[in-house]
């Protein structure tokens, strides 16, 4: 009865507002894969994470939308932050950080989102969620089918944030040892105050 008395000519309130909310997050992630200063990509990212929190909200889905903050938005980006200022990357415009590829990349994230697109309205073409009416799932249920299912993913999403972690320590261990190690062998200039010291 939903999908009878509701239409596309007729949005609510709460679809204006997730399309409203998803052109934001669209716009933050273009901002975040294309800008050049490695800082305000990780601040870009917070903004995309959190645009698809409240999507998750505005689905009725309070749980994924707390787990999307709490781990990606609150852990993720906080340990690219910390990868960041750990191996001492640049702060202001990184023009070495294009690779070159970026009309590949182009085209494959088009494909890709493509096939999302195609794949989701193909599935969802006759499904209507019905707002208004009782929760289709419960937190307790929905925690025990992602404890349950996906205990595997979770974990080894941990070991990577781990790794990716240490990873970012061993870099900037190395390049201050590469440091120390290069002023320890420079040789002294030629004409320096030193040596016509030495000379008198």
């Amino acid at each position: 009865m939903a999908a009878d008395a509701h239409g596309f000519l007729s949005p609510t309130g709460v679809e204006i507002a997730f399309l409203l909310v998803g052109l934001v997050t669209f716009g933050a992630a273009l901002v975040t894969v294309t800008t050049r200063q490695l800082v305000h990509a990780a601040l870009w990212l917070v903004v995309t994470l959190g645009g698809l929190a409240v999507e998750y909200l505005l689905l009725t889905a309070e749980f994924i939308a707390w787990v999307q903050v709490l781990i990606y938005v609150g852990s993720v980006v906080v340990l690219l932050l910390f990868g960041l200022m750990l191996t001492r990357a640049p702060i202001g415009r990184s023009p070495d950080a294009d690779s070159g590829n970026r009309w590949a990349a182009l085209t494959v994230a088009v494909a890709a989102a493509a096939a999302l697109v195609w794949v989701v309205v193909d599935a969802f073409r006759t499904t209507w969620i019905d707002l208004d009416g009782p929760a289709a799932g419960s937190t307790a249920v929905t925690g025990a089918s992602l404890f349950q299912n996906w205990v595997l993913p979770f974990e080894a999403l941990s070991v990577l944030l781990l790794a990716a972690l240490v990873g970012a320590i061993v870099l900037s261990r190395k390049a201050k040892a590469d440091a120390a190690s290069g002023a320890a062998g420079t040789p002294a200039v030629p004409g320096s105050r030193s040596e016509k010291e030495g000379v008198r």
